[in-house]
C-alpha cells in the first residue's frame, strides 16, 4: 500500500470504530455562555476508544516501517521528516530509525531549510545524548548558514553536553555578525551565557495588572518542562479563582513539546511570557480533539489591537517597549520572560491552550506522565472512555470554564502568562498557594 494512503485508511477505521455522536463543527467559536453550558458528556472522539486508537496506531506503525524500509534515494529523503515526527509522537521504532538519521546528517548542510529543521529536531527529540548523533551534529555548526537550523543544532549539542556552551557563544558572532537582530540567536546566546540573570520576584508577576479588568491564565512550569506544571486563573477583579470552600483553583498543565526545544524554535516548548486570549474554538487538529481550546496568541501573531483588546492600536507598530508595557517594572529587564516576544518575532503562532486525544500510555515512564506533549501548546489532560470514546472528565474544560466565569466577558478576551519556577519535580499546589499569598491575591 502506498505511504500516502495508509493514514487515510486509518482515519476511516477510526471513524467507524464505534457509534458516537459527531463532535462539534470544526472551527466553531464559543461565547462565554456557550462555554459555561458545556459538560464532558457533550463530547466524544472515536480515536480515543480502544478500537479506534488501536487501528490508528497500527496504521502509523505500518507507515513508519514502510518509510524505514525505503531504499536510499530521493523518495526516502522526502519521507524522513514525517517519519521522525511519527516516531516521536508514538514512541515507536526509535532505534530502527536512527541509522537513517545518521546517514542523512553528514549531508544536511546541502539540504533545504525545512529538511534541516525536521532532521535536527529529530536529533534533539529522540537521540539527545547519543554519542553517534552528537558526533554527526557537531560539524554542522560550522556549515549551516541559517539561524534556525543552526540554533536547533546548538541546542541539540548543549542538551547533552553543556560544555558546548562556550564554543557556541564564541561561534555565533563569527557566523552571524548581526545576531542581535535575530530573535532565535538572541535567545540562544542567553541560553549559553556564562551567567544568567536572577529571576525577579514571582509575586510581582502574579500581581501585575497586565491590563486591568481582564482575566489571566497563569501557567507555572519548571525549567526544561519535563515535569508537570500547574495552571491558575486570575479573575478580572485581580483575585485568583477559588472553589466554594476557598481552595485555590490549580490543576496540572504541560507546556512541553515533543522536541524539547526552546520556545523561539518552531514546534519548541511554550515560550515564557505574555500571550493574549481572543476567544475559544474547536480545533482542526485531531490530536487536540473536540474540547474547546482557549485561543491564545503571541505578540506580532496578534496585532497590537488584538493584544490590547481594543478597536484600534494605540501605537503604530509592535516594539519591545509595547511588550514590556504588559510586565511589572521588576520584570522588564528580564530576558527570559520576553521569550514570547522573541517567539513572535521568530514567526511562531497557533500556540493554543487545549486538551488532548493522545493516549498517555505512549509516554508511560516519563516524568511528565500522564501528560501528552505536542508541538508547543499548553495542554491539559482529558479522560476518554476506552469503550465508547466519550469524554469522561476534562481538565481543559474545567480550565476554560473557570476562565470564562472569571472574566465575565462574552468575548472571552483576556491574557495568559507562562513562567518557570526554579526547582525540580512537578509544580505543587502548595507552591502555587504560597506565590498567590505573596502576591496578595
Amino acid at each position: 500500500m502506498k505511504l500516502r494512503s495508509l493514514l487515510t485508511v486509518a482515519a476511516a477505521l477510526v471513524l467507524t470504530a464505534c457509534a458516537t455522536p459527531p463532535p462539534p463543527a470544526i472551527g466553531k467559536r464559543y461565547t462565554a455562555a456557550e462555554l459555561l453550558a458545556l459538560r464532558p458528556a457533550d463530547f466524544s472522539w472515536p480515536a480515543t476508544a480502544t478500537a479506534g486508537e488501536r487501528a490508528l496506531r497500527e496504521a502509523v506503525l505500518a507507515d513508519i516501517r514502510a518509510r524505514i524500509a525505503l531504499p536510499p534515494g530521493p523518495e526516502r529523503d522526502a519521507a524522513l521528516p514525517r517519519l521522525f515526527d511519527l516516531v516521536a509522537q508514538y514512541n515507536l521504532e526509535i532505534a530502527a530509525a536512527k541509522p537513517l538519521l545518521l546517514e542523512a546528517l553528514p549531508t544536511l548542510a546541502s539540504r533545504d531549510p525545512n529538511h534541516q529543521r525536521a532532521l535536527l529536531t529529530a536529533a534533539r527529540a529522540l537521540y539527545t545524548g547519543d554519542a553517534a548523533v552528537q558526533a554527526a551534529v557537531q560539524p554542522l555548526l560550522t556549515q549551516l548558514t541559517l539561524s534556525r537550523p543552526f540554533a536547533i543544532a546548538a541546542y541539540t549539542l548543549t542538551a547533552a553536553n553543556p560544555g558546548y556552551a562556550e564554543f557556541i557563544r564564541d561561534l555565533v558572532p563569527r557566523r552571524f555578525p548581526q545576531w542581535r537582530d535575530d530573535a532565535r540567536l538572541v535567545a540562544l546566546m542567553d541560553e549559553v551565557a556564562p551567567v544568567r540573570a536572577a529571576q525577579p520576584p514571582l509575586a510581582d508577576l502574579l500581581a501585575a495588572p497586565l491590563r486591568p479588568g481582564y482575566p489571566v491564565v497563569y501557567s507555572l512550569q519548571r525549567p526544561g518542562r519535563v515535569d508537570m506544571g500547574l495552571v491558575l486563573v486570575r479573575a478580572s477583579d485581580g483575585r485568583f479563582v477559588r472553589d466554594a470552600a476557598g481552595r485555590l483553583f490549580a490543576q496540572p498543565q504541560l507546556a512541553l513539546s515533543r522536541s524539547g526545544l526552546p520556545g523561539t524554535i518552531t514546534n519548541g516548548n511554550t515560550p515564557q511570557g505574555v500571550f493574549t486570549i481572543v476567544g475559544a474554538g474547536t480545533a482542526t487538529n485531531p490530536n487536540i480533539g473536540p474540547t474547546p481550546y482557549l485561543h491564545s496568541k503571541l505578540p506580532i501573531e496578534a496585532t497590537i489591537a488584538e493584544f490590547e483588546h481594543a478597536d484600534a492600536a494605540p501605537v503604530a507598530a509592535w516594539s519591545e517597549a509595547v511588550y514590556d508595557s504588559f510586565l511589572p517594572p521588576s520584570w522588564r529587564g528580564h530576558l527570559a520572560i520576553k521569550e514570547a516576544w522573541l517567539a513572535g518575532r521568530a514567526g511562531r503562532d497557533e500556540l493554543l491552550i487545549h486538551g488532548t486525544t493522545i493516549n498517555p500510555a505512549y509516554y508511560a515512564g516519563s516524568r511528565y506522565f500522564p501528560g501528552t506533549p505536542q508541538q508547543g501548546c499548553m495542554i491539559s489532560n482529558e479522560d476518554w472512555d476506552t469503550a465508547t470514546g466519550r469524554l469522561l472528565a476534562s481538565r481543559q474544560l474545567s480550565l476554560a470554564q473557570a476562565y470564562a466565569a472569571a472574566g465575565a466577558r462574552a468575548d472571552l478576551a483576556g491574557y495568559a502568562v507562562v513562567v518557570e519556577l526554579p526547582g525540580e519535580g512537578a509544580v505543587t499546589w502548595a507552591e502555587a498557594q504560597a506565590l498567590v499569598d505573596a502576591a496578595g491575591r
